[in-house]
């Protein structure tokens, strides 16, 4: 049996193909408005012209009044052709996915990290024909910042606040405070989004990356927590001490190389009865070409970032974004664990567990 989508003339195709270009060119596009703070400039001071915007920004005009002129064309700006020079805007509704950080509507970052590993495509060639990889560390700073945008306003607006509640038990534990591990912490938005909804928690932010470790601290520091979030760089496998009431895994399991090890040190450090959380991408249960446009963005993320991320390293399983449920329940097992079993919280994008 073969499955597929609903086949295409080659014009349908071809005009499919030439939206997937144009789209492409707009993601650069959105990430030059990004890094050059056009976006945030526009949302702070209204219409502007080219002019206005490039000295707003430090930027240069000519540049400007190009890039604006695409973003209008593209639906992103408006233009007031009625003014002289013309000026430019930035709708509200734009603005939160454009510029809000905290608006579950936050888009820009998916620009940023394509960005990143649209700079590392001749390295990715290379890794697809020898079996090697391309590391999150050589994907840089883009990556890190925009993996940890992306994830940042799930954490900051629905975490504690609609997502956790739903299980009572758990939401109980954490409102009676304890001490909790965040495995695989990154930039820290979920370390420091359950130490802000649960008052009395200490949270213990743990990760392989030094630069994520620095952001973090840093952003605990500037959302007053710090007195109550650490952050430690080190390799979670090597955890040994059961001193956690609550440990987490938020969206980083299928980026490990290991995650049998990783989930196993997970059991070893909750004390007897804690549980073990993991959030993980919200896959179909198994392979199927009418999944989604969720899981298409998911395999993009798996290509061009997570596979290879994970292929870099030795002795790798080599997971890829795509991970389904039964794979993190066979991880689990093999862990010491009786298994892996869904959380009855619904959510777009991420799919929770209770490990046992």
């Amino acid at each position: 049996m073969t499955a597929s989508h609903p086949e295409l003339t080659t014009d349908q195709f071809a005009a499919k193909i030439f939206d997937v270009v144009r789209g492409a060119a707009s993601a650069q596009a959105l990430y030059l408005g990004d890094r050059l703070g056009w976006y945030r400039t526009l949302a702070d001071h209204g219409p502007s012209t080219a002019t206005e915007l490039a000295e707003r920004s430090g930027t240069d005009a000519r540049y400007a009044r190009e890039w604006l002129e695409q973003q209008v064309v593209s639906g992103v700006l408006t233009a007031d052709l009625a003014h002289d020079p013309v000026r430019f805007e930035l709708p509200r509704a734009h603005a939160a996915v454009l510029v809000d950080t905290e608006s579950t509507s936050f888009m820009l970052p998916l620009a940023r990290l394509f960005a990143a590993t649209g700079v590392r495509l001749p390295d990715l060639v290379q890794a697809y024909r020898t079996g090697g990889g391309v590391s999150w560390a050589q994907l840089g700073v883009d990556a890190r910042e925009a993996q940890g945008a992306m994830n940042r306003p799930v954490f900051s607006t629905q975490l504690t606040i609609e997502l956790l509640p739903l299980v009572p038990d758990l939401h109980q534990l954490l409102t009676a405070g304890g001490r909790v591990a965040d495995i695989g912490c990154g930039e820290g938005w979920a370390s420091i989004a359950l130490a802000v909804g649960y008052p009395s928690l200490h949270v213990h932010g743990i990760d392989v990356d030094a630069p994520s470790i620095a952001a973090a601290a840093r952003n605990a520091s500037e959302r007053g927590v710090a007195d109550r979030v650490t952050f430690d760089v080190a390799d979670a496998a090597e955890l040994r001490d059961a001193a956690y009431d609550a440990v987490f895994a938020f969206e980083c399991i299928h980026d490990l190389p290991d995650p049998v090890g990783v989930l196993a040190a997970m059991r070893r450090i909750a004390e007897p009865g804690a549980p073990v959380i993991v959030m993980d991408e919200r896959t179909a249960d198994v392979f199927t070409p009418d999944a989604g446009p969720v899981e298409e963005l998911l395999y993009g993320y798996s290509i061009l970032c997570c596979l290879p991320d994970g292929k870099s390293h030795e002795n790798t399983v080599a997971t890829g974004t795509v991970m389904r449920a039964s794979t993190l329940d066979t991880y689990a097992r093999s862990a010491g664990f009786d298994g892996a079993s869904v959380l009855p919280i619904d959510h777009e994008f991420f799919r929770f567990y209770r490990l046992q």
